[in-house]
């Protein structure tokens, strides 16, 4: 240990190593990378390397923190703690915590000043019919009068949430109420600038969650989605007003059924509650005829809308606004504000905008492989996890509920009528979307009649939601790797099928050479429910390698994705990349990053960890022949 002043330490230390002035230290800075701590006694010790003295930069701002400004101990092992460990460490006891948030007075103080609001209050929209959290936000409204409370109509169509666009605002969630107090559960936010909670986010957050054994939170998750489905109708992109007509990649059924088998939950009434909006919400968001179900029984995303994507960044859809504007011979600003406004008709472009906001529904939000085409296609990805989702329902009332569930609609269900659809959808996916030639899964535009050959990450989600023979496992594995291995994991896509990146063609943050930790954790469980474990453990290795390097040399910087060719968390493509505009200690890290780390590292090899801690390159150890593909 040693004994120290904390507030001058950080500031010599900062004045001396933090040369481009970031409060960080990275190796972009170019001081002497060697610093002399003086403690109380007048005994210097002396840290040396990017690594280390961001370690103490670190620790020096956690202590400034909780107020321990003049005289503090400070750890030796915490500054020269091995890389795996202090970033897997600071997941568990600082981020996920940092992360933490609820939809009640200690929460929303966090949020008032939220930077997506240009406002000067934040507007709380309340569900029609739920008198408890309008009695609760009124008189919230009374101590916090920086936010306003709205009611929603009971039936929310896309011409209301148009019109309640100029007045965005955050949606209510689950409250609880704690020995007489009113609370919100609590869920967790990717990070970064986003402050809400968001629908498959939540889902890759709760297997982080479950192995770093906060069940609270993961059960916090479970019950805003259960209010979700109650109250807006589905689980939603997230819980902002603009959201309203959009629900996410559908994990809920994996949610709730890792929770339950990771904590032995036997409270039945409770499961039968949450099996029963399960249901809700497949029933009704998904399986409605002509919606999202098409007549070849497959699935497709579908976010209702009207007009522009109202999250999107100033200038995002320039090039397409003007190309209409252009053709209508209207001045681009003009153009804009008639076309918000409804006041000129150009159906080519609603119908662009209905697949843009159809492709953020997917989650992939955006790539080349859905622009202006999303609402024509039957997806892998969806229709794997609904696929799960049958088989999800059929395990659940086999194993809890003798086989035969009673919903609260009076319905009876079986698990083997569950086990039937599953089965039905399996057929479909082999006759649409499985290329035997190619030996890959493909989207199916049904718009076309015709299969789409772009070549995505998510040709691997049936491994994960086991609907694969191992015959198309066999195939799938040997076919697909080649084409989106990379140095640092899986791409999002190949390079072929990105294509050249133009003007016409820009880079899309959902595309080569981008890779994600969604991506990397379904590969990683697919992999495993086929056996292939030489294959899982290189691909974890390659991923934890490249957050492990970054966080190493960047300051612990724990990103929103990666490029995992070049091997960076330095982006510029679309809206940049979260997690990275931090001081002293990254805030929170961001989410599912977080939880594929705890994943990986629970699944990885003791001496491949070993090699992890000395940042051994992965080509050294598994080769390089990702370079041949494309």
């Amino acid at each position: 240990m040693l004994l120290i002043n904390p507030t001058s330490t950080l500031k010599s230390l900062l004045l001396q190593e933090d040369t481009d002035g970031n409060k960080k230290i990275t190796i972009e800075d170019i001081g002497p990378k060697k610093f002399d701590v003086i403690q109380t006694n007048g005994e210097i010790h002396s840290v040396e390397g990017t690594y280390f003295l961001s370690n103490l930069l670190q620790e020096l701002s956690i202590l400034i923190k909780q107020e321990k400004n003049t005289v503090a101990a400070i750890s030796l092992e915490r500054i020269y703690e091995k890389p795996t460990q202090r970033v897997s460490r600071l997941i568990r006891e600082v981020y996920w915590d940092d992360l933490t948030r609820t939809m009640d007075k200690r929460g929303l103080e966090k949020v008032i000043f939220d930077e997506k609001v240009f406002q000067e209050y934040l507007n709380i929209y309340i569900p029609e019919g739920d008198k408890e959290a309008f009695q609760y936000y009124t008189n919230l409204a009374k101590a916090l009068t920086q936010i306003k409370i709205k009611i929603l109509p009971k039936n929310i169509s896309p011409e209301y949430v148009l019109s309640i666009n100029e007045k965005p605002g955050l949606l209510a969630l689950a409250l609880q109420k704690k020995n007489g107090v009113v609370q919100g559960e609590p869920f967790v936010v990717p990070g970064g600038r986003f402050n809400e909670m968001y629908g498959w986010d939540s889902y890759f957050e709760s297997i982080g969650l479950v192995i770093d054994q906060k069940f609270h939170l993961v059960k916090g998750m479970i019950e805003n989605f259960e209010y979700q489905i109650k109250h807006y109708g589905k689980i939603l992109n997230a819980n902002r007003s603009y959201y309203l007509t959009r629900t996410q990649p559908p994990f809920y059924s994996s949610l709730l059924k890792e929770y339950v088998e990771a904590t032995n939950n036997l409270d039945l009434v409770w499961l039968s509650g949450k099996l029963n909006t399960a249901i809700q919400e497949y029933e009704n968001v998904w399986m409605v005829d002509g919606k999202r179900l098409l007549y070849n029984g497959l699935n497709r995303y579908l976010a209702e809308g009207i007009g522009f994507v109202f999250e999107t960044e100033e200038g995002h859809f320039k090039g397409v606004i003007e190309f209409y504007a252009n053709k209508l011979k209207i001045p681009l600003v003009e153009f804009e504000d008639k076309y918000k406004k409804r006041a000129i008709d150009v159906p080519e472009l609603d119908d662009y905008f209905t697949h843009d906001r159809t492709l953020r529904e997917s989650g992939h939000d955006t790539s080349n492989r859905f622009v202006n085409k999303c609402a024509h296609l039957n997806t892998v990805d969806l229709n794997s996890l609904l696929y799960k989702y049958e088989v999800d329902f059929a395990d659940l009332i086999q194993n809890y509920f003798d086989g035969v569930f009673l919903s609260d609609k009076k319905k009876t269900y079986s698990s083997g009528y569950w086990r039937f659809k599953a089965e039905e959808r399996k057929k479909q996916i082999d006759n649409l979307l499985w290329d035997e030639k190619e030996g890959l899964y493909f989207d199916y535009n049904f718009h076309k009649n015709q299969s789409e050959n772009f070549v995505s990450a998510t040709t691997f989600y049936p491994l994960w939601s086991k609907l694969c023979s191992n015959h198309q496992a066999q195939l799938l594995v040997k076919k697909a790797l080649p084409l989106l291995k990379c140095k640092g994991g899986i791409a999002s896509s190949s390079k072929k099928s990105r294509g050249e990146v133009t003007k016409e063609n820009p880079q899309r943050q959902w595309d080569y050479p981008f890779g994600w930790a969604p991506h990397q954790m379904l590969i990683w469980k697919g992999l495993l429910q086929y056996n292939f474990i030489n294959e899982t453990q290189e691909l974890v290795y390659r991923w934890l390698w490249l957050i492990t390097k970054n966080a190493v040399n960047y300051n612990g910087t724990i990103p929103e994705k990666y490029d995992v060719v070049n091997c960076t968390h330095i982006i510029d493509a679309e809206y940049g990349n979260v997690g990275t505009n931090f001081e002293y200690l990254p805030d929170g890290g961001f989410g599912w990053m977080n939880a594929s780390y705890q994943y990986g590292l629970s699944i990885l090899q003791k001496e491949l960890v070993k090699k992890l801690n000395e940042l051994i390159d992965p080509d050294i150890l598994f080769g390089n022949d990702y370079l041949s593909k494309d």
